[in-house]
Formats: C-alpha cells, sequence, structure tokens
C-alpha cells in the first residue's frame, strides 16, 4: 500500500485507535515517509472532528495520505469510514484515505467506493477464513494515480508487476496454492451463506458474547475496553480485567472446561 502509492519524504497521517495503525506508521518511517499520529481517546474510536481540525490546519497540503484500522484486534474498535471520509472531503484535503481491513473483511460491512476509500488492504486468515499467508491490496482510481508517480515501488511489491492475467510474476515465483484452493473454497462457503447472512450472523454472535460479558461482569472483575458500545466491532470483543486479578486461571477455564480459546492482550493491554 505504502510502496505504491508514496515517495520518500512524503508525510502520512496515523490515526491511533490500538495497535496497528501506529504499526503501520512504524512500516511508514521504515520506509522513509514522515509520519504524524492523531493520538485517538483513550478505550474509543477515532474522533472524525479532531481529523477535519488537523486536515483544515494542513493548508500546504503536506499530508499525503491518512492512515487508520477499520477493526483494530487489539483494542476491539470500529471506527466510523464514512464519517472519516467526511472529515477529509469537509477540510477540502486531497489525501488519500487508506484502510487496513484485515479485521473486518467478510465481518461486517465495508463498502470501499461508497465510503470514498482509496486504497484498502486485508489477509486471508481473520473473515476470509483461510490460513495465514494471503495478503490483498485494492486500489481505487486516486490511488492508482499516485502509483504512478510514487518512488517507493520495488520489483516485489510493485502492481505493475502483480496485476493482469496468471503469469510468473504475478506471484513472483512458485504461486502459494494450497492458500489459493483454501481461500477459493472459504469464498465458496460465503457465496453459498450469503454476504448479507454473514454479516447477520458476526451481529448475533457478537451480540451473545456482548451480552454474557456484561452479566459476567456485574461484579465488577471485569468490563469492555471499548465504552462506547455503538464503537463495539462485530469481529472482536476485547475484555478488561480489573488490575488486581490474573487472567490465567480464566484463559485455563475456557480452554479446559469450555472448549474455548481466547486471545491475549495485545499492545498496551498484553500482560
Amino acid at each position: 500500500a505504502l510502496c505504491n502509492t508514496l515517495s520518500r519524504g512524503d508525510e502520512i497521517l496515523v490515526l491511533e485507535s490500538g495497535r496497528f495503525a501506529p504499526g503501520w506508521g512504524q512500516m511508514g518511517e521504515a520506509l522513509g515517509l514522515c509520519v504524524s499520529t492523531l493520538d485517538g481517546p483513550p478505550r474509543a474510536a477515532v474522533d472524525p472532528d479532531q481529523v477535519e481540525t488537523l486536515l483544515r490546519a494542513d493548508t500546504a497540503g503536506r499530508i499525503k495520505a491518512v492512515l487508520v484500522v477499520h477493526v483494530d484486534t487489539a483494542t476491539g474498535v470500529v471506527n466510523d469510514l464514512p464519517a472519516i471520509r467526511s472529515a477529509l472531503d469537509a477540510a477540502g484535503h486531497d489525501a488519500l484515505l487508506l484502510v487496513d481491513a484485515v479485521a473486518s473483511l467478510a465481518c461486517l460491512p465495508f463498502a470501499m467506493d461508497e465510503w470514498g476509500v482509496d486504497l484498502a488492504i486485508a489477509a486471508s486468515q481473520k473473515g476470509l477464513m483461510a490460513p495465514p499467508g494471503l495478503s490483498f491490496c485494492a486500489a481505487g482510481p486516486r490511488a492508482r494515480r499516485a502509483h504512478d508517480s510514487a518512488d517507493l515501488k520495488t520489483r516485489y511489491w510493485d502492481w505493475t508487476e502483480r496485476e493482469g492475467p496468471e503469469h510468473y510474476q504475478k506471484y513472483c515465483g512458485t504461486p502459494p496454492e494450497h492458500m489459493l484452493f483454501a481461500l477459493d473454497q472459504a469464498l465458496r462457503l460465503i457465496r453459498e451463506e450469503g454476504l448479507e447472512a454473514v454479516f447477520r450472523r458476526h451481529r448475533l454472535l457478537a451480540g451473545a458474547v456482548r451480552s454474557a460479558v456484561s452479566t459476567w461482569g456485574e461484579a465488577g472483575a471485569f468490563e469492555f475496553n471499548i465504552r462506547n458500545a455503538a464503537e463495539r466491532a462485530d469481529s472482536v470483543t476485547v475484555v478488561r480485567m480489573r488490575d488486581d486479578l490474573d487472567p490465567a486461571p480464566l484463559l485455563e477455564f475456557c480452554r479446559e472446561v469450555c472448549g474455548l480459546t481466547l486471545g491475549i492482550g495485545i499492545g498496551e493491554l498484553r500482560g
């Protein structure tokens, strides 16, 4: 995403709402980009009003791209992409809107064209239900135009080398055949169920989890990480335990007794 649309020295704005947007920014720094970060409110989604204010202040148009994660696995937040797009438009800013949809694609609605997303990245191991190892990049017209002048392009990542019908350079060598077979089967399952039904299933399961967490948390042992219910993602629910409690026994009980594997904290919530 960054290599195909930007040049060394370009400034990017990272909208922080968890672990993965800052991680994207760190990749940008390693590539020679100038990274600015809008720190998000704690335990909440990105504030579009803050985005608009910051972009209005960039009268020179130094910021070339705005990076945001749709759903951050580390915090369980879902960001309002249409509102963020509206913030860019209201500020009259030409920055590209780049979205990490790894934890949202095929779990909840993601209308790239309708929402004005210029570029989106995703991966195979979450909503697409395939093994990890495949990644995807979708580019809109503005991102493709930016590609023409981007000087971070490399032979391996260059879209020009990768797109088009089957050819050797499309996979830069031997294709990952078994992962492609797995993805094909996963897409068949999604088509058979229907995308709207998939979204509904995620909403129902997320609602069941939230109901359980709300009830079990009444004694004060744990709570939702994201305070505003409207900002909680349907694809991942993050729970915080009271500081004086050790989560290890709960993880073991769920695994051994309930047959349920819970993830551990990521980033600032680790441990």
